[in-house]
């Protein structure tokens, strides 16, 4: 293997990497030669700098490939989380295109999953989005109580209004780090002419050793968190997520990212990490960003029922690949159990020219009105909503409404678009093709992960930070598809 490894990275263009090199200083080491020492030692299930440093020292592959230099951990550590930042999408589209001109792949075929990894990062040291919401509003009452109790708020008002009415309590200033500032000068202020003053110098100190500090705490987790509903204090870009790996089996959340990766011929073809837990919302970026490094998108495109929303289906028929990509009922619709269930929505008779439902006990249900629904991604859905006349002595009214309120009537929420793409992703998942696309993902993408995950033990990351574990599940998947070449070649 260390030889494929060898030829493979001689063989690539290996200029982005010298470019991370700016000059001066002592001589540094060749980077392709620290390349391939990397690569080989992702290769050969050696993660930590120091093993792979005691490698170079006394394994005969490593020494080959280094010239018999001995490196240091530091070297190796620094090579691989500061020279290969920002270059591992350059590095790993040189590998895919090495398997392409050694027709190790064709990239026709792309059968897309995902997982997710356990971040190094404290698993109690969340921060919750929420929480913070809570918190933060909480204190801006208090600081709104204490400046109204010394008549700051009032003097403000009085200030910018005049004898004009407020629109709301506290000026209708956001009560933030900065006005909490202006708040303390303005005491200051006071003080100046009325030093003595007890109940100023108190409400000075509480402001600038308990509420400023507090308010600049909450502010920046929510910077942190941006669109997020929680981070690792530990590893501030990991997000709280469920884990399959549950050893409790009480489902606690643990810091995370979820890594989407796709696959031919079980060459890892593509990979990007993610901070939002759902698969859903990851495809649309994932693609998109594939389709940057290689200029183009795979023919085919195939997924599980993870991926199957309106947005995935509308960015897939935009760009014009074949797709199939299943949608979370897919199986279930097939089932005799389904089939004969009066109380689902897929069942019922729809009549067009009144835009009315016919359930099956031969209620019907009316149009009310539309509503838009945003993604995580800001795509915006159109659902219409319709809700039956009387179900009160309705005999599977107990099965059909859902609803708390003993007088409740079933609604449904039909998104007429999503059910048009549903139906067109049903008859390519029946179709010959499908079928065997279908067939083959199991054996694709997630033979990948098992030999990632499970043979080469990757269960948490070793390195903090977005940009880092990026260059981390590079290794790992470089690493893997140079040990299926030096499997190819035998």
């Amino acid at each position: 293997m260390v030889r494929v490894v060898d030829r493979a990275i001689e063989s690539m263009n290996t200029e982005p990497l010298f470019e991370r090199y700016p000059g001066g200083g002592t001589s540094a080491y060749n980077p392709v030669m620290m390349l391939k020492v990397i690569v080989y030692a992702y290769a050969d299930k050696i993660y930590s700098s120091r093993k792979i440093a005691k490698a170079t020292r006394e394994n005969i592959n490593f020494m080959w490939l280094t010239g018999n230099i001995q490196l240091d951990f530091m070297t190796i550590n620094r090579f691989r989380s500061e020279r290969l930042k920002g270059i591992i999408d350059d590095i790993f589209t040189e590998v895919v295109g090495l398997l392409l001109r050694e027709k190790y792949i064709k990239f026709e075929n792309y059968f897309l999953d995902g997982t997710k990894i356990e971040a190094n990062a404290g698993k109690y040291s969340w921060v919750w989005g929420k929480s913070t919401s809570r918190y933060k509003e909480n204190l801006r009452k208090k600081v709104i109580e204490h400046l109204t109790a010394i008549n700051i708020i009032e003097q403000e008002e009085t200030e910018e209004y005049g004898n004009a009415d407020l629109p709301e309590m506290g000026n209708g200033k956001p009560i933030n780090s900065e006005s909490i500032r202006e708040a303390a000068a303005k005491i200051d202020e006071k003080l100046t002419a009325n030093p003595k003053d007890k109940a100023l110098k108190k409400a000075k100190k509480t402001i600038e050793k308990d509420y400023l500090p507090r308010m600049e705490k909450y502010e920046q987790q929510e910077k942190i968190l941006e669109e997020r509903k929680s981070y690792s204090k530990t590893d501030i870009d990991a997000t709280f997520m469920r884990m399959k790996e549950d050893h409790m089996k009480n489902g606690q959340l643990k810091p995370g990212y979820n890594v989407q990766m796709g696959t031919e011929n079980q060459f890892v073809t593509g990979f990007s990490i993610h901070q939002r837990p759902g698969d859903t919302s990851c495809m649309k970026p994932h693609l998109e960003h594939l389709k940057e490094l290689h200029g183009k998108l795979p023919k085919n495109i195939v997924a599980d029922a993870g991926y199957g929303s309106e947005e995935n289906y509308e960015f897939l028929e935009t760009e014009k690949v074949e797709h199939f990509v299943k949608y979370n009922t897919f199986h279930k619709e097939k089932s005799k159990k389904w089939k004969k269930d009066v109380t689902r929505v897929q069942n019922w008779y729809y009549v067009e020219e009144r835009d009315e439902y016919i359930c099956g006990y031969g209620r019907y249900l009316s149009f009310l009105y539309e509503k838009k629904q945003k993604s995580d991604n800001g795509y915006e859905s159109l659902v219409r909503v319709y809700e039956c006349e009387d179900c009160s002595d309705c005999p599977l009214r107990d099965q059909c409404v859902k609803g708390k309120k003993p007088d409740a009537d079933r609604r449904i929420y039909v998104n007429r678009r999503l059910n048009e793409l549903k139906g067109i992703a049903k008859a390519k998942l029946d179709s010959k093709k499908g079928l065997e696309m279908r067939s083959k993902r199991p054996i694709e993408v997630e033979s990948a992960f098992g030999d990632i995950k499970g043979n080469f033990g990757v269960r948490r990351f070793l390195l903090r930070g977005l940009e880092k574990v990026k260059i981390e599940w590079g290794l790992y998947s470089i690493g893997h598809n140079m040990r299926k070449m030096a499997a190819a070649r035998g």
